[in-house]
This record gives C-alpha cells, structure tokens and sequence, in this order.
C-alpha cells in the first residue's frame, strides 16, 4: 500500500471506485455493444459468419496477450502513463474501425482494440491495492463489481439502438466519444499510487525474472484459475445468448435483455454482499460460500435441463444466482492473488486477466460453438468449468491453509 495514499485521494472512497469500474467497464462495451449489429457488418461489408467470429476472437486474444504486460510496465513506469496511453491507442483503434471499408481492416482495428483495452482493468485493480488496506481494499473491488456489472447490461442496449437509429460504423464512433471522455476524466482525476519506492527497473531480464517468479509459483496459477474459469460458467449463456434465448426459450431480440438484466442483478448482488463480508469473515470462508452456491445451483440446473425441456419461467434463474455466488468470492480472490508477492502487484494483476481472458477466448472460439445446440450441454458444461475453478482452490486449501484464514482489518 502506498504510504501517502491518503494525501492522493481526498474524495470519497466510492468516487474512485467508479473511475475505476468505468476503466474497467471499456473491456465488455467493447464486445457487447456490437454484437447487436452483427448482421448488419456483415452485409454491409460482404462477410460471413466465420469472419464475423473473427472479429470477437481477434479482439479476445489481443486482450489476452496485451494483458500479460500492462500491468508488468506499470509497475515500472507507473500507472498514470499506463492508463493514459492504452486510452490514447483504444480511441485511435476504434476510429479505425469506424472508417473500416472491409472486414479484413475491421478485424485489423478489432485487434488494436483488445490490444489497448485491458490497461484500464489490469492498471485498475493494481490502483485499488496501492490505496487501500486489505478490507478497505474488498469494500472497493465489490462496489468495482458492481459498477462493472452494468456495462454488459447497457452496452446492447446502446449498440441495437445506434444501429437501427443510424448504422454499424455509429456504434465504434461512440466508442471513440467514450474513449476521448475517458483520457480526459483520468488525464485530470487519476493520481500516480505507485509509490517511488515500489517501482521496479524497466528492464527485460527483470520482466522475465518476475514472470518466471509468478508462473512458478502454484499458489498463484491455483488461485487464477479459481477466479477465472468459474466465471466461464455464466459467460458460456452469454456467448450462446442467441441460440440459447432465441432458439431455445424462444424469446425475441427485444426480450433478452431480461436474461442480461437477471444476470447483471445477480453480480450486484453477490458483490454487494461481498463487501458487507469485508472485515467480518474470513476471505477462506466467504470463497466457500460462494462455490457452494455455485456448485449447488449448477447441479441442479443440469439435472432440470436433464428432466425437463427449457422455459423461460425457470431457465434464467439458475444463471443468476451463480453469477450471485461467482460475484461473492471474486473480490476475495483477486485480493489474495495481488497480496502473494506485494512487489509485483501490477504483473499479477496481468497474469490473472491473461489466464482469464484467454479462458474467455478458448470458450467463445471452442466451447460455445460445439455445445450451445443443446440446454443440457450448456448446463453440463457451466458445471464442468465451475468445477475446475472449486477443484483449484480445494488444492490450495489442502495445501496452503494459512492462505485466506486471516479477517483482514
């Protein structure tokens, strides 16, 4: 923690929360405000549905790869210079893909966009750990959570009404007008929180030193991996949304922002739950809780897609109340994964949305394609990618049991 923290930021602690949660938020407006206009891009730009695809998986492995450093540079250079130039290069990137005549160019410009994107997430969560204790620290990421919650509600919502109002290339103008708003906002509120004496030297033998440190370190990948691929568990209904709401539950285009709206309530909910937790439970517990809710709700959403055919009246509940479970621990486990080697608190934050990010692109370019035909599949396959995350931090339990045994204060 920065020892001058409270000098940096004199506003209330929930006004950071927000400029943060809004960096945070770039990532999901950037995927899901498009999505609604995907026909659209591709007939007005002759595309098929592979190439389309390509546009989403071109933007997920950017993101994935560009994750691995941000936070490593801004452990070095600072945060600010981080912040302000991935902003800089988004909004040049969405420019471009607002004047992309063909879709080689807007998968080019995709590319550049998931490149840039992931500053404001991983710089974000390493910010939260400079300028706070450890419960203060959890207060904040659960009210980030929430705020972050909204973005995928909102942004098809944004994007279906830009596309049909005026055309596709509206949708990436807007996200250029969100960029330029957003430099502006951090350029003139965002403090440097990395203090002098925690910087690391800017050298490629110290970034591969501290790679090497953190991919080594099996507490880390554990805990990754426990935070990340549970989450594909509820991502996987948002890839499917299509066939999953339209073909499934035969719903119509303008009634699946209940599916969004459910879901999003049930992240609030369980990070606001997260942060009453803070300070009052064991970190150790609150994750246990959260995997049980998990595991138990998942179990019994395959075993009713397994006995009866899908309804509305029913199937949306069980994904809302896992993301309620998944939104109670993450917090939790994000703090204790930037609290294993406190010097590197930049590149863990780098590492962690890489694991994560690449789980995401692995799932939207494999999984959903190959189960999304079937209610049963999705819901074994939640279950599954629950269980890999719930199998992790069983190991890290077992075998680190001082880990998270502590009420931090």
């Amino acid at each position: 923690m920065n020892p001058d923290a409270k000098q940096l930021w004199r506003a209330p602690r929930w006004a950071l929360a927000v400029l943060l949660a809004v960096l945070g938020m770039l990532g999901p407006f950037s995927i899901d405000t498009y999505i609604p206009a995907f026909s659209g891009i591709a007939q007005s730009l002759g595309a098929t549905p592979v190439q389309m695809q390509q546009t989403l998986s071109a933007y997920l492995f950017g993101f994935a790869f560009m994750s691995l450093f941000h936070g490593a540079i801004s452990d070095s250079v600072g945060r600010r210079p981080v912040v302000l130039w991935g902003l800089a290069a988004f909004t040049l990137a969405s420019a471009g893909c607002a004047l992309s005549q063909s879709i080689g160019q807007l998968i080019f410009f995709r590319a550049m966009q998931g490149l840039t994107t992931g500053a404001g997430i991983v710089v974000a969560r390493a910010v939260v750990r400079d300028m706070f204790s450890p419960s203060d620290a959890q207060r904040v990421m659960s009210q980030i959570t929430i705020y972050f919650g909204v973005a995928p509600a909102i942004a098809p919502i944004i994007g279906g009404w830009l596309f049909v109002h005026m055309d596709w290339h509206s949708i990436f103008w807007f996200l250029t007008a969100v960029g330029i708003v957003l430099w502006v906002a951090n350029y003139r509120l965002l403090p440097e929180t990395l203090h002098l004496d925690h910087r690391q030297p800017l050298k490629v033998s110290n970034l591969m030193q501290g790679y090497w440190q953190l991919g080594l370190d099996p507490r880390f990948l554990l805990l990754a991996l426990a935070s990340g691929v549970p989450f594909n568990g509820m991502f996987l209904y948002v890839l499917s949304a299509p066939a999953f709401l339209g073909e499934h539950l035969a719903l119509a285009p303008t009634q699946f922002f209940w599916f969004f709206v459910l879901t999003i309530g049930g992240i609030m909910g369980g990070a606001w739950v997260s942060g009453r937790m803070a300070g009052k439970v064991t970190p150790k517990r609150q994750i246990r809780i959260g995997f049980a809710i998990m595991l138990l709700i998942a179990v019994v959403n395959l075993i009713a897609n397994w006995l009866f055919n899908p309804h509305v009246s029913w199937a949306l509940l069980p994904i809302a109340i896992f993301a309620f479970g998944w939104a109670m621990m993450v917090p939790v486990v994000t703090l204790l994964v930037l609290d294993l080697h406190p010097e590197r608190r930049g590149m863990a934050s780098s590492l962690q949305a890489c694991i994560g990010a690449s789980a995401n692109g692995l799932v939207a370019g494999l999984i959903a394609p190959l189960v999304m035909h079937s209610t049963v599949l999705l819901a074994a396959s939640s279950l599954s990618m629950m269980c890999v995350g719930l199998l992790a931090w069983f190991y890290v339990r077992r075998r680190w049991p001082e880990i998270g045994a502590a009420v931090h204060h």
